[in-house]
Parts: C-alpha cells; sequence; structure tokens
C-alpha cells in the first residue's frame, strides 16, 4: 500500500496588496463614514448600496491608464453551458456602477438623482508602500442635471465635510479646474496642416469620444493632460522639461519628454501658473492668455469655444461658492488641476490637505489629495445613446483616516471593554449579571471565558484588550456584598512615574458596594475621558 502523502498546509498570510483591519481600525473608519453620510444627508443625497460586483461590460473602458476593460481589475467568466458566459469584475471604483444603476433604474428614480456610496473597491495593479488592491471609498454624485449649481454644491459639500472632520481651514483647500479649458489650450497647439484644416471645417470638440487627434500627426494630449497632472510633483520647470525634450529624476534615470516645442511649452505653462491672488483675478488671467495668441488663431474650432465655455462655467461656479460664503480660503480655481481619469468633461476638482507632515526619512511635506471629482456627462451614455450630465467626488478613506491621525482627531489607543474577572467558576452567573448591568447601561463589558485558574492571566488578558477597569469579586467580597473595581489606566500612570505620596492620595483600586458598581466605573471612565479635567 502506497503511502498517504502528507497533506500540505496553506499559509497563514494575507495576499499580496491586502491588508486586514482590527478593531481600533475599524471602529475609526465607521466613525469617520457616519460623520461622512451626516453631511451628505444634511445636503439632501440619499444613500446607494450597489453590488460589489459588475459585469466587464458595464464597468466600461474607463479604469485609469489601462487600454481593455478587463484590465486592472478582478475578472472571472461565468461558466455556463455555451462556454460563451458573460464577464464579471469587481467593481474597480463607485462611479461607474452608479452610471449602470441610473441607466437600469432612471424610470423609478427622481431627476436630478443624488446619490451618496460608500464601500470597498478593488484594483489589479501592482501593490507598493500605502497602495493597496482593496481600499475604501466615499462618493457622492448628482445625475442629472447640467447646471454648475451642481457643481458648486459637491465643492461647498466636500468643503463642509472636512471641516466636520476636523480638518479647520487654512489645513486644507479645495482646488477647480475645467477639463474643456484644458482641452482648449491642447488645441490650441495644433500645427497648421490639412488635418487640423480639415477639423476647422468640421468642428468637433476633444471631448468627442470618436475624435482620436493621434490622427492628425499630433503630440498625444492624454499625455500633455498627464505630464501637466505632475506640477505638484515636479513644479513648473519640471513640467516644462517633460512638456519638451524630457528630464532626469531623483534617482537619476532620465525620463522622455513629450516633443512639444518650447514656445508650445511656455504657453501651455502659462496656462498653469495663471492662479491669481483670488479667484476674480485668476479668471481675469486666463481669459486675457486665452485672447493673447495663445488660441484666437484656431478661433473656428470646436474646442476653442469649449474652452470659453470651460471658463464661463468656472466664473458661475465661483460666483455661486461666493453667494454662499466660500471664499478663496476655502475653495480656489487653480489651472495645474488635471484629475486622471479620461471620463471628465467639465470641472474638475480636488480637496488637498496643506499642512507639513514627515516622510519616512523625516522630511517635511505637505500631506497632499484626499478626495477629487469632477463632471463626466457622458458615462451613463454608454448605457442609455442620450448624454445625461452628472458631477460628482471620491473622498479617500484611508488617505483621510491617516490624516485625521496626524491632526490628533482620532485617539490612537483603543479603548477595550470593562473585563469583569473571574474569581469563582461555580458563580459565573453572578459576574453575568454584573456584566449586564454594566451593558444596560451603555457600558461596554465583558466577561473573562479563559481559564480562570490564574488571575494573573486574567489581568494581563485584560491589558491586550486595552480594558479601563476591572472587576474583582471573590468569595469574602461576594459575602459582604462588595466588589473591588481596579482603575488600569490610572494603575498604569502610576506604576510608571508617580511618587508613594500620588499613589496613596489617588489608588487605582477600590472598594464600593455592589450596588454601587455601575455608577462607580460610569465615574471612573468619565475621568479617564480625554475631555475630563486632569
Amino acid at each position: 500500500m502506497a503511502k498517504q502523502k502528507k497533506q500540505t498546509r496553506p499559509k497563514a498570510q494575507t495576499p499580496k496588496g491586502f491588508r486586514d483591519y482590527f478593531g481600533g481600525d475599524v471602529r475609526a473608519r465607521t466613525e469617520m463614514l457616519g460623520k461622512i453620510a451626516a453631511v451628505y444627508h444634511r445636503y439632501g443625497f440619499d444613500a446607494l448600496e450597489s453590488s460589489a460586483v459588475e459585469t466587464v461590460e458595464a464597468l466600461g473602458k474607463f479604469l485609469p491608464d489601462v487600454d481593455r476593460p478587463n484590465e486592472g481589475v478582478f475578472a472571472w467568466q461565468e461558466d455556463d453551458d455555451s462556454g460563451r458566459g458573460d464577464w464579471l469584475a469587481l467593481r474597480y471604483d463607485l462611479t461607474a456602477p452608479l452610471a449602470r444603476v441610473y441607466a437600469q433604474h432612471r424610470n423609478d428614480l427622481p431627476t436630478p438623482y443624488r446619490r451618496y456610496a460608500m464601500g470597498p473597491v478593488w484594483r489589479n495593479e501592482k501593490p507598493g508602500p500605502g497602495r493597496f488592491r482593496q481600499f475604501y471609498q466615499c462618493d457622492a454624485d448628482t445625475v442629472g442635471t447640467a447646471s454648475m449649481a451642481a457643481d458648486a454644491e459637491i465643492c461647498a459639500m466636500l468643503s463642509d465635510t472636512l471641516e466636520d472632520l476636523g480638518i479647520p481651514r487654512g489645513d486644507y483647500i479645495v482646488r477647480i479646474n475645467n477639463r474643456k479649458v484644458l482641452n482648449g489650450i491642447i488645441l490650441g497647439l495644433l500645427p497648421d496642416n490639412e488635418h487640423t484644416r480639415e477639423l476647422r471645417k468640421n468642428p468637433r470638440s476633444l471631448s468627442d469620444p470618436e475624435l482620436n487627434l493621434g490622427d492628425y500627426d499630433f503630440v498625444d494630449p492624454e499625455a500633455i493632460l498627464r505630464t501637466i497632472d505632475k506640477f505638484d510633483k515636479v513644479g513648473g520647470n519640471g513640467v516644462f522639461e517633460l512638456l519638451t525634450s524630457g528630464r532626469k529624476d531623483q534617482s537619476g534615470a532620465f525620463i522622455e519628454g513629450v516633443g512639444l516645442s518650447e514656445v508650445d511649452a511656455g504657453r501651455v505653462l502659462s496656462f498653469m501658473l495663471a492662479r491669481g491672488k483670488n479667484n476674480e483675478e485668476t479668471l481675469s488671467n486666463l481669459r486675457s492668455l486665452m485672447g493673447e495668441g495663445n488660441l484666437d488663431m484656431h478661433q473656428e474650432i470646436g474646442a476653442y469655444h469649449e474652452g470659453l465655455d470651460g471658463l464661463e462655467e468656472l466664473e458661475k461656479i465661483a460666483s455661486l461658492l461666493a453667494a454662499q460664503g466660500y471664499g478663496p480660503d476655502r475653495i480656489v480655481i487653480d489651472p495645474s488641476v488635471v484629475r486622471g481619469l479620461g471620463y471628465y468633461t467639465g470641472p474638475v476638482f480636488e480637496a488637498e490637505l496643506t499642512f507639513e507632515i514627515l516622510d519616512e526619512k523625516g522630511r517635511p511635506r505637505q500631506f497632499g489629495s484626499v478626495a477629487g471629482g469632477g463632471r463626466y456627462d457622458d458615462l451613463v451614455a454608454r448605457f442609455t445613446g442620450q448624454k445625461v450630465p452628472a458631477v460628482g467626488v471620491s473622498i479617500g478613506v484611508d488617505r483621510l483616516l491617516a490624516a485625521l491621525r496626524e491632526k490628533g482627531r482620532i485617539e490612537s489607543i483603543e479603548c477595550g471593554p470593562v473585563v469583569v474577572t473571574v474569581m469563582d467558576r461555580d458563580r459565573m452567573a453572578d459576574y453575568q449579571s454584573m456584566v449586564a448591568e454594566l451593558r444596560s447601561a451603555g457600558i461596554r463589558a465583558e466577561v473573562y471565558l479563559g481559564n480562570p485558574k490564574n488571575f494573573g492571566n486574567q489581568l494581563k488578558y485584560a491589558d491586550r484588550r486595552a480594558a479601563p477597569v476591572a472587576i474583582i469579586q471573590g468569595g469574602d467580597e461576594h459575602a459582604r456584598g462588595v466588589v473591588q473595581i481596579k482603575d488600569l489606566i490610572l494603575g498604569a500612570k502610576i506604576a510608571e512615574n508617580a511618587t508613594l505620596e500620588e499613589w496613596k492620595e489617588r489608588p487605582s483600586q477600590v472598594e464600593v458596594s455592589r450596588d454601587a458598581l455601575v455608577a462607580k466605573v460610569r465615574e471612573i471612565l468619565d475621568s479617564q475621558s480625554p475631555e475630563s479635567p486632569a
């Protein structure tokens, strides 16, 4: 008889690019999402939970930096008898599913439809430091209106959300631009040849999905946009180099440039640097640039007029925000904002945290972007064949949580439950009665359920659970109708640095009558609260 092969045990490890979230992290995220949802609800948005799985066809070709719809996502083909089952995928964001939901249920939904959604998304991309394949997003979108009031409202709501979470003014800024303006800038760089002359005869917007400027012997517009989007990382000089012949990065590696002439690169850079002291000055600078030789030679081209439309939209947004009291101390027009996703068709915006943190090498740097969004008027049309205007924002939950920790708005020390120790296993009913009273009073509590033989192990367990208080009642205490209450937080402080006199004045363990158990525990917990007087 052949010897049975020993079964291999699976490795107990998290898959690459994923992570596990324990109690403190989950609690902090839940509390933060609750505060965000309260702001969204205050603005009139309704919650939506859509499926985590969509057909690859429904997700579409809007995944960043990839060409095929099933690249960059976790996808599989349904098994059916024909072998031609649908390809399904985990959602890579919350916007593409919204387009499907709205197209499917539009006859039953109000117009405009205002919804918010929160949950995990998945991307099958190469993981790296701080870059995971599963992460949380928190979105809010308005579908069915072309009014710039919807865009202004999203920006105002984003500002309110950050402040309600504890990010004060001065520590964040919401920056707005318009992809139509960027389209106008790029089209203004078109060379004068037979292809562009034909384009002038039949004006078409750069947002037209069927227009491929690569067919016109022209530098790829997306390459220009991706380069502009690096402004925050490499600065104006770096962008100029990348738009022209290229530059060396910090490692010394050479990055090939887009190939624009120095004159055209200068034109692009002049728009990016057009931000003034306030929104009015920025708009004036942009309008002046569009009339001073950068674009006026191609006024016949449709995208030039689209660029002017983009400026008018920015003016409307700025006016609406000013009327609500949102000035440039909170929300500014910034021509350097691009946003990477290809489905944006109008205003784009992002929220940036401006306070400094230290990187892994101890160098100061700004925290950076935690949210972004924009207008995407073509996404629903993929399902309906009719253009449906929409605008939305997405908050990066994990980055925002990290920011709140940096600002001290999230307590890093997890507070565990009150632990009722077991001195006599035959009196488990008494201990369960104690814990039931604490829970009924709204106090988190549990009975020690391990082996009660070693009392020291019970206190070690309480420490590992970050318990603020331990309840002790042996046979003697039970006979006298009292309990011992041990303040574990105070006890740790006393053991660490208190003098003998301080220890006597503030004992960490007190005896109270059994009837006073809940009241005394409440008193101790209140004294441990960060808001309580020292």
